[in-house]
């Protein structure tokens, strides 16, 4: 009896965490996929018919939001990278005793609403606002011109909205490599590009690659910063699903076109790991 109680220890520790993505990951999918092959309308009803050609349809109405929350995506990842390294460098590095405070300066804006931070990014880059204003009552900026509605204040919100997913991924990377390793390679006579690009980069190497997952994915299917930055030519696919289900009530399309971004952003996901080197990845951060 103790040792089936001994064996039956870890399947019980895990029963909650299995029985949690149970019910509102694994059901939920599996709704979602039946949803996607059904015919009907809300007023009658849905009923199943494998109707499939619900994909083909939903692709052809709306791939171009496809391509451009990928675009929009991928661009707002990059940004990340670009703006987060450098913070998470200093901060790892050249933050001393003060790397909590500025690890809750980072996060402080995550204290306040996810709307209301994405709102107050519409009155500070509206025609007439506190950025624009000043530079039009100058002369330097023409007076039509604007940056509210257009393809780079959504990619602006959503590298603002999502640069610390990307940041600290990145310090724990960072955090851990021993500073001796720099100092070896620099009294090897290493410049500091050297030592940063055949030590410190490589070490990061698996914060980097979580930071591009943590922020990629839900950067692609975000809605928030499309609905109150862009216009009606800078709809994401996430403004698509939300109107299909809310607006429209056309439950099969939205579920097609829900299972088509999550299928297309695992693809990604998979194809990303697979380029980088995952088990690379990996044995770098268990040296």
């Amino acid at each position: 009896m103790k040792r089936w109680r001994a064996a039956a220890v870890p399947y019980l520790l895990i029963l909650p965490g299995g029985l949690w993505l149970v019910i509102f990951f694994a059901i939920p999918v599996i709704v979602l996929i039946s949803l996607s092959t059904q015919q009907g309308n809300i007023v009658d009803g849905f009923s199943q018919t494998f109707h499939f050609a619900n994909y083909a349809s939903a692709w052809d109405n709306y791939h171009d939001q496809f391509i451009r929350s990928l675009l929009y995506g991928a661009i707002a990842t990059i940004l990340c990278i670009v703006l987060g390294y450098p913070v998470a460098y200093w901060i790892a590095f050249r933050g001393g005793a003060r790397k909590s405070t500025y690890l809750f300066l980072l996060l402080l804006p995550f204290f306040v609403s996810f709307v209301l931070r994405t709102v107050s990014w519409q009155y500070f880059l509206s025609d007439n606002g506190i950025l624009l204003s000043p530079l039009k009552s100058a002369g330097i900026l023409p007076q039509n011109f604007r940056i509210l509605a257009t393809g780079t204040a959504v990619v602006g919100g959503l590298t603002y909205n999502y640069l610390p997913f990307m940041v600290l991924p990145i310090y724990v990377a960072l955090e851990r490599i021993d500073p001796r390793l720099v100092e070896a390679a620099q009294d090897l006579y290493a410049t500091r590009a050297a030592a940063f690009r055949r030590v410190v980069l490589p070490l990061s190497l698996p914060g980097l690659f979580a930071g591009v997952l943590l922020t990629f994915v839900p950067v692609a299917a975000d809605y928030v910063n499309a609905a109150i930055l862009g216009g009606t030519g800078n709809t994401m696919i996430g403004n698509i699903i939300q109107d299909e289900f809310l607006t429209v009530q056309d439950y099969p399309t939205g579920a097609a076109l829900s299972f088509m971004l999550m299928a297309i952003l695992l693809i990604g996901m998979f194809s990303y790991a697979r380029v980088l080197g995952t088990d690379e990845v990996l044995e770098v951060a268990a040296r």
